[in-house]
């Protein structure tokens, strides 16, 4: 899943009025699409040009996951992953 002009880096688009609001907006819409991670206890903020993505995981795969939907809309050097895991254990 791709947003926004490929000839731009997220720093740009930024610089150029993507507020905060927005970003976060995006990256949470796009965890909601994805049938497979639990995304209701992730959080999202930013600081700055970065993503911060915390909360809580229940399985080792959400991580991988939403790190890549985050990082597909504002770059992998822009996502910060502070997010815990909550594994049941059986």
């Amino acid at each position: 899943m791709k947003f926004g002009s490929d000839s731009f880096s997220y720093e740009q688009c930024c610089s150029q009025g993507h507020s905060s609001a927005s970003t976060i907006a995006a990256i949470r819409s796009a965890l909601a699409a994805e049938p497979d991670i639990d995304s209701g206890s992730i959080t999202i903020q930013m600081l700055g040009p970065m993503v911060l993505l915390e909360g809580y995981i229940t399985k080792a795969a959400d991580r991988d996951r939403a790190i890549s939907v985050a990082a597909s809309i504002v770059g992998f050097a822009n996502v910060q992953d502070r997010m815990l895991s909550r594994f049941s254990i059986q």
